[in-house]
């Protein structure tokens, strides 16, 4: 189960914010505000998809007696693993040319991940990049880095996770730069490690870039985002979105209930936002 997914996507919210009344109403602002909701959230869904494929490799070697050279064949990836080296390294390679994935998407390129233990052990390091990697013709550059950093104040599990990305999009589609540092802390669920859904997770940190547009955008959690694996939508937690050249959006997603229900409040004025 990928937690970091799970948080992927929020920013999204701005693209429905972006039309609601009281805010900019020109089209030059409209789109910029869409523009940029985009791309942030093809930029999460990128390099959060990444540590779905290295798990799925390793799962693939955990599977066999020993760790082999080949741990994972599909129909898009050949994925070896050097344990040779250190920090070992896992080669994910998608082939020269575009192949439809499991998940629908088209990739091609490569991706190595570079680790000096497992994801659950504390010190542990885990570095993604890319070597002619696209996804939906898309080229992703930049690094994702994992950390354990052991146990907090709170005798919880958490993890640092920075992205220094870039994003080429296709049919010349100009370039995004995204970057984030954020921490994940595993909450509760810890004494029943094969019982993922009574897991809870919650996340901290910011984010910030520059979309295809030129313009600007930062995003700061304020309150802890927390996310419970039972629950389809985030249950608690605050965040501020800033567009350049557009208002402050500020979207809270509750005080603790499983349901589909976000505010955000844009100008002083509280808008009600249903989660898909």
């Amino acid at each position: 189960m990928n937690v970091n997914r799970f948080f992927c996507g929020l920013l999204i919210f701005s693209a429905i914010v972006s039309f609601l009344p009281g805010c900019k109403k020109d089209t030059t602002n409209k789109n910029t505000s869409v523009t940029w909701a985009s791309d942030n959230a093809l930029a999460e869904g990128v390099y959060g998809d990444v540590k779905d494929w290295s798990d799925k490799a390793m799962a693939g070697a955990r599977l066999k007696s020993t760790y082999s050279d080949t741990v994972y064949m599909g129909t898009c990836i050949l994925a070896t693993l050097d344990m040779s080296v250190f920090p070992y390294k896992l080669t994910l390679d998608f082939g020269p040319v575009n192949c439809t994935c499991d998940d629908g998407k088209i990739r091609r390129g490569k991706m190595f991940v570079t680790f000096n233990g497992d994801y659950w052990i504390t010190g542990t390091v885990i570095t993604y990049t890319f070597e002619n990697f696209f996804v939906n013709d898309n080229q992703v550059l930049g690094t994702k880095t994992i950390t354990n950093m052991g146990r907090n104040a709170s005798n919880n599990l958490n993890w640092a996770i920075v992205v220094a990305g870039e994003i080429i999009k296709a049919n010349n589609g100009g370039t995004i730069y995204w970057n984030s540092n954020t921490t994940l802390e595993w909450l509760s669920g810890e004494v029943t490690p094969w019982i993922w859904w009574d897991d809870v997770y919650q996340l901290t940190g910011s984010e910030n870039g520059t979309g295809t547009d030129g313009k600007t955008f930062t995003c700061t959690i304020t309150s802890p985002l927390k996310k419970k694996l039972n629950c389809k939508w985030l249950e608690s937690g605050t965040m501020e979105i800033q567009p350049q050249d557009y208002p402050l959006i500020t979207l809270d997603f509750g005080n603790g209930t499983c349901d589909n229900q976000a505010t955000a409040t844009v100008n002083g004025t509280v808008y009600q936002i249903t989660m898909p």
